[in-house]
């Protein structure tokens, strides 16, 4: 392989994964399926970086080569380029072309509940009818909370369905500290309302599922629905937060 074409073949894969980003967290906001809005800004900058490297490599290539033809001349370049390079070519092309699903409830449901943090102080719930919650919240109230706030209390929690056995399911969100390596989940139990596909994003509001004693760990982490209502995904949908338009 002549040093031309190498050259060439290196900056067009640096060409091709700086596009590749720059689609993915940039033109569209298919970034946000695998990291957390905060690394969006990493990700411009990356591709940015790896598109002006790969456009810079060749028109100094081309300069060189441009000097060596009017020079001496240096003959071939017989190496070629290292195979570890192929291996971008795929994941670039995939970026531009096929974005990967989202992580969902095939990735929660192989996976234990993120443990929630103890909290011993816990101050009076809002009067607001349906209550709007995080699922970290309500998992709290009725495992943690000695005063009981939650017990009779109408809440609205917004996540995606994750299929359970016994056709029940699970209100679901997926936290990520960084990217989808770091994910994990946090579920509610839910009893009542319609049998959805998984990976459907609702709202759903109810009140507690009683069992065991509200504000102990025996108490389920669970919901009996009032209300199932179909929604988009959320900008913020890796992460347990109410949901932003």
């Amino acid at each position: 392989m002549t040093r031309s074409l190498r050259s060439s073949l290196q900056a067009g894969l640096l060409v091709l994964c700086g596009l590749g980003l720059l689609h993915i967290s940039l033109v569209t906001d298919l970034c946000l399926r695998y990291v957390k809005e905060g690394m969006r800004p990493l990700l411009i900058a990356s591709g940015a970086v790896l598109l002006l490297l790969g456009v810079a490599g060749a028109v100094l290539d081309r300069r060189e080569m441009g000097g060596d033809t009017h020079g001496h001349g240096h003959g071939h370049d017989h190496s070629a380029v290292p195979r570890v390079a192929w291996l971008l070519l795929l994941p670039a092309l995939s970026l531009l072309f096929y974005a990967p699903p989202a992580l969902g409830a095939f990735t929660a449901a192989r996976q234990s509940a993120k443990p929630v943090a103890h909290d011993s102080a816990f101050g009076p719930l809002p009067r607001t009818s349906p209550l709007p919650m995080t699922l970290s919240d309500f998992t709290s109230r009725v495992q943690q909370d000695r005063g009981q706030a939650i017990k009779g209390r109408t809440v609205r929690m917004t996540g995606f369905v994750t299929p359970g056995d016994g056709g029940s399911w699970e209100l679901t969100r997926l936290i990520l500290n960084c990217c989808a390596a770091d994910a994990q989940s946090v579920k509610v139990r839910i009893h009542g309302g319609p049998a959805l596909p998984a990976n459907t994003w609702v709202t759903v509001t109810g009140t507690w599922h009683p069992g065991g004693r509200l504000g102990t760990a025996s108490a389920p982490v669970a919901l009996d629905a009032r209300t199932v209502t179909k929604v988009p995904r959320p900008v913020n949908g890796y992460q347990d937060a109410l949901p932003l338009r």
